[in-house]
């Protein structure tokens, strides 16, 4: 059931504030992994991508995707699932590459690169949703 309603003024649809909070919600539950990461051995995106939290925050995701479907929530729906799998692919490639002798000069600083980009992703989004604005659609 969608519990949004029209802005007549803007002609856009305004999501409840309940969807509003259970957003920030999930970028909090994403910050929360990713920090972890800072602040243990695990790297940020190893942390990100196998800390409960975080995977809790895409399973809502996609749960409640069309309950913001057609209001600007689901900008950030899509850009938080996004970064989640776009980090699942960058780990495994890092994760392949360090398998090899080689790969260590490579796969690491791959890995340590797609942390601090997850962090970025979570910090912008989370700072576009305070200010009530959606994020840019990718083309």
């Amino acid at each position: 059931m969608n519990m949004a309603e029209i802005d007549a003024e803007k002609n856009t649809v305004v999501p409840s504030n309940g969807l509003v909070t259970l957003t920030h919600v999930m970028y909090g539950l994403h910050a929360f992994s990713a920090i972890t990461g800072l602040t243990s051995a695990a790297l940020v995106v190893t942390a990100f991508l196998s800390g409960w939290p975080s995977i809790i925050a895409v399973i809502i995701n996609y749960v409640k995707r069309n309950e913001v479907h057609g209001t600007y929530l689901d900008s950030h729906f899509g850009w938080q699932i996004r970064t989640f799998w776009y980090a699942v692919l960058w780990f495994a490639i890092g994760a392949l590459l360090i398998i090899t002798i080689i790969g260590w000069f490579v796969g690491l600083p791959l890995l340590i690169v797609v942390g601090l980009w997850v962090l970025y992703r979570i910090a912008r989004g989370w700072l576009t949703l305070a200010n009530g604005k959606p994020m840019p659609r990718p083309e």
